[in-house]
């Protein structure tokens, strides 16, 4: 096992909370910490990935950008987990839709995410799988979204490997009723399930993959403010 700190994160072991809010974007952990943080320290900023611990209504709580994709998030959660004790990671980010009935803005929490991934196979799988989130953060999450007013949408999502994807694997998601699709999830949940962790999806509809509708990179980074105070509340 390596030691503290990794060759990923600076941080020393108890600098980090028990729960991790886990954007994809660095801009966006900065921006978490500035906005809703109350003393944030930062704590990582190992290539960039940056890192902070402060305290939500006398709650201490940490938030550090995931990077994107499986491999990038499988890091940082393994490390995570297996290395600084954190028992929650939430990950708060953009998906595209594709369920008709999945909006922009729209707020997902991923119940279970498909994967065209080989992630899976070093814990033993040889064919596909749909790692599933931790059922108390799904409830929580869902209290908590339906006290400031929003109606989350809670099912399964996609985590591919190909942002460009010329298989066609979307159309066949949609068929299945696969509400969105990002780059993370199935990774997270399955470091979380191997380590015997808790985390949860909880994403904001930045384009719709059949529809074309999209948003600008700004509103990305720093309008999505409800999956972010749903994060902070059960955290």
């Amino acid at each position: 096992m390596s030691s503290i700190p990794t060759p990923h994160i600076i941080a020393k072991k108890e600098d980090f909370a028990r729960t991790v809010l886990m954007p994809g974007d660095p801009l966006r952990s900065k921006y978490i910490a500035e906005h809703y943080l109350e003393n944030p320290v930062l704590i990582n900023n190992v290539r960039g990935v940056q890192g902070y611990t402060g305290e939500y209504h006398g709650k201490r709580v940490s938030v550090m950008a995931s990077g994107m994709g499986i491999p990038s998030i499988g890091i940082y959660s393994y490390e995570l987990y297996n290395y600084y004790d954190v028992e929650n990671i939430i990950r708060i980010g953009s998906a595209g839709g594709i369920s008709d009935n999945i909006h922009l803005r729209d707020i997902v929490i991923a119940m279970s995410a498909y994967t065209n991934s080989n992630y899976g196979s070093q814990f033993g799988f040889s064919g596909h799988l749909a790692p599933c989130c931790s059922y108390n953060l799904l409830v929580s999450a869902v209290a908590a979204a339906e006290k400031i007013g929003v109606s989350p949408k809670v099912g399964s999502i996609f985590s591919t490997d190909t942002f460009y994807d010329e298989s066609g694997s979307i159309g066949t998601m949609k068929k299945l009723g696969v509400l969105a699709s990002e780059m993370e999830t199935a990774g997270l949940y399955l470091n979380a399930a191997r380590a015997g962790k808790n985390a949860l999806t909880i994403c904001t509809i930045s384009d719709h993959i059949f529809t074309g509708e999209s948003l600008s990179a700004e509103d990305r980074q720093n309008t999505f403010t409800q999956m972010m105070e749903i994060a902070l509340e059960i955290a």
